[in-house]
């Protein structure tokens, strides 16, 4: 298995095999989070223009937007995990679009399969890869609104191919820890609380607490995220 880590939008677009596009903070947790708390289906789009669309096509569905970390404004939620409500979105269709990771999904258009990359769910990524077996397997980190690097990215894709190639990465959790002073600080900062809430760092860096992966599939409306629940066997 060849395994190559790309990074950031133009990573996205070079990507081919089986391609895990990686957004730790916040979109891919995000997603997962939405998931486990009920909602019926979750749709990343690229635009603001096709997230409002669905205003139309769907009154009962619920917009997940963020632009610069906040959330659009006409959106029901922004992109902060600790934000969700269960009761609220149980058996909801979301909409979701974000400033760097569902920017990767639409950009990866030579893979051959796309699923969503994360911490809460890593375990069951790579257990998932093996089963499919690729013969190439792409880490896209999609980093800062998909233009700059971003160090959980980065740590999330070593982390990933140490799953694949040689077993649990030493000192993880110490490493995912230590982000709260590096690539997480931001949520740790007083004034920025309103954005980034420091509750939404410790639930992104849960590692592994879900034991299901989402791959990206297309039909007639776009876009659609598919819960595929562990063992991959």
């Amino acid at each position: 298995m060849e395994i190559e880590i790309l990074h950031l939008i133009e990573g996205a677009r070079q990507a081919e095999g089986l391609t895990v596009v990686i957004d730790v903070f916040r979109a891919f947790s995000m997603e997962c989070y939405l998931y486990a708390q009920g909602a019926r289906e979750v749709r990343p789009v690229g635009t603001e223009e096709e997230t409002f669309a669905w205003r139309s096509a769907d009154p009962e569905c619920l917009l997940a937007g963020e632009r610069h970390g906040r959330r659009i404004a006409g959106c029901d939620l922004g992109n902060s995990p600790s934000s969700i409500e269960g009761a609220a979105i149980r058996g909801k269709r979301i909409i979701h679009t974000t400033s760097a990771g569902t920017q990767g999904i639409v950009n990866a258009v030579h893979a051959d399969e796309v699923i969503t990359g994360s911490f809460v769910n890593a375990n069951a990524i790579a257990g998932y890869i093996r089963k499919q077996n690729p013969q190439k397997v792409s880490l896209v980190c999609m980093g800062k609104e998909g233009l700059a690097p971003a160090e959980e990215d980065e740590l999330c894709a070593e982390y990933l191919k140490s799953l694949l190639t040689a077993g649990e990465m030493p000192e993880i959790d110490r490493k995912l820890s230590a982000l709260r002073f590096g690539g997480g600080r931001h949520f740790f900062d007083p004034e920025l609380q309103e954005v980034y809430p420091e509750q939404d760092f410790w639930m992104c860096i849960a590692r592994d607490r879900f034991g299901f992966v989402l791959k990206i599939e297309q039909d007639r409306y776009g876009y659609v995220s598919r819960r595929i629940s562990a063992p991959f066997s």
